[in-house]
């Protein structure tokens, strides 16, 4: 079931609670002043029956005694009777009997004309003194006093909420600030909201609205990024494929039909690995801009899958593709583009060196906890002077010996960036080629 709309406000909330809370606590306040007054009565005007009968013992007349009580004994309701030791009632200053014959010396309390009475019974020259106050009397005062304690609260209440409001809207103009600051953008603002100003307890909530910002602003560039690089390198493949069809209809002879048919495989070929490129580089972006959740991978078990993927190509050109060495060690990470980043970089170092050439993978454990994954190869190397922009989407070497897009490598820099791992182009020590290196953080 909903919950009413006003319970739904936090302001609304705030002074429902404040409210109760001034009412519980002027509630408290009655108890505790009305029990309180209550004991006090109950001793002070126990004192004053004490006193009563003290002064009626002296020996008084009866009526005498009595009629000289002051005012304010008698507005207490005090009823007063004396007996003899035999029973006999001599004196009562009420018009109706109404306490028994016999009582107990002492304080007692007697039921009697539906009310209950405060009795003090006194013994003294042959005569039974009882003096009773009405304990309706007594709860009354208490309960004026308490009412008089909560008044000034009752009073004060309305101010206080007014108070309280002034307050609670003042600590919420913050959060009305960062609500209207986020209606008025525009669609397509991702920019950060301002924290200055806000409370503790609201500043992670915009934290993490801002965050969720820069995911969306980065899935939103990583988007544009695709559907620009889709369409600046997708029109020359289409155009040739386009081209390759016009002179597969003019071929003639069978000869030059087989050969426009071979190159007309050889551009879809092409133009079908451009388009895995392209989505497989989108799909990385969009993984590091959703921020994934990462898991222990083991890199060796990703390097023996890379190796075997390549195999059959390699065996084509006479390449020694193998496993150098293989430290079983573990990084976090998301598998599938671990997976593409090693086939990727095994890949275009197959696809760079000559026949007959060689091929190694290392994967080894640092000393500091983390791990490093290396490919090299005798092919040609590559220059110092395009080592840095390799990295850039569709950029190749002049001097490249195989036919490519241009995606591979950065393709593997954005998987290392949704890693955090750091990339290196060097020479091979070994094999005299080119080494990539890619280091992974302990």
């Amino acid at each position: 079931m909903n919950r009413p709309r006003l319970m739904r406000s936090l302001r609304a909330r705030l002074l429902a609670f404040l409210l109760a809370a001034i009412v519980l606590a002027g509630g408290i306040q009655a108890a505790v002043t009305y029990r309180t007054v209550l004991r006090e009565a109950d001793a002070i005007f126990d004192y004053h029956m004490q006193q009563m009968a003290l002064s009626l013992r002296s020996g008084l007349p009866p009526s005498a005694a009595v009629s000289g009580l002051g005012p304010s004994e008698q507005n207490f309701d005090f009823v007063v009777q004396v007996w003899t030791q035999d029973g006999q009632r001599i004196f009562e200053s009420a018009d109706e009997a109404l306490l028994p014959q016999l009582a107990v010396l002492g304080f007692a309390e007697v039921n009697a004309r539906g009310t209950t009475y405060r009795v003090l019974s006194m013994q003294t020259r042959g005569l039974v003194i009882q003096v009773a106050q009405d304990m309706a009397a007594r709860r009354q005062m208490a309960g004026s006093l308490a009412l008089r304690t909560v008044a000034p609260v009752a009073l004060m209440a309305p101010l206080l909420m007014l108070v309280v409001w002034w307050v609670v809207s003042g600590s919420l103009a913050p959060v009305s600030r960062v609500r209207s600051q986020v209606a008025s953008r525009q669609p397509d603002d991702l920019s950060p909201v301002g924290e200055e100003g806000l409370p503790e307890e609201v500043r992670p909530l915009v934290a993490e609205l801002n965050l969720l910002f820069e995911r969306v602003r980065r899935a939103f560039d990583a988007q544009k990024h695709f559907v620009a690089d889709a369409a600046h390198e997708l029109r020359s493949p289409l155009a040739a494929l386009k081209l390759q069809v016009q002179l597969l209809r003019r071929a003639s002879d069978p000869a030059a039909h087989e050969q426009a048919v071979q190159r007309l495989a050889a551009g879809i070929d092409r133009a079908t690995r451009l388009v895995e490129q392209l989505l497989t580089l989108a799909r990385n972006e969009a993984h590091a801009a959703a921020g994934g959740e990462a898991v222990p991978v083991d890199l060796a078990a990703l390097a023996r899958e890379a190796i075997a993927d390549a195999l059959p190509v390699a065996e084509s050109r006479r390449i020694d593709l193998g496993l150098a060495r293989a430290d079983a060690v573990s990084v976090a990470g998301h598998v599938d583009a671990l997976r593409i980043l090693l086939r990727n970089l095994v890949d275009n170092a197959v696809k760079y060196t000559p026949e007959g050439g060689r091929v190694d993978v290392t994967v080894q454990q640092n000393e500091d906890g983390g791990a490093a994954l290396m490919v090299e190869d005798s092919g040609p190397g590559l220059a110092e002077s395009d080592r840095e922009r390799v990295w850039d989407r569709f950029y190749r070497a002049p001097d490249a010996g195989a036919s490519g897009s241009g995606l591979g490598l950065a393709i593997v820099r954005s998987v290392a960036q949704l890693h955090g791992a750091e990339l290196a182009l060097d020479r091979s020590a070994t094999l005299g080629g080119l080494r990539v290196r890619v280091q992974f953080r302990g």
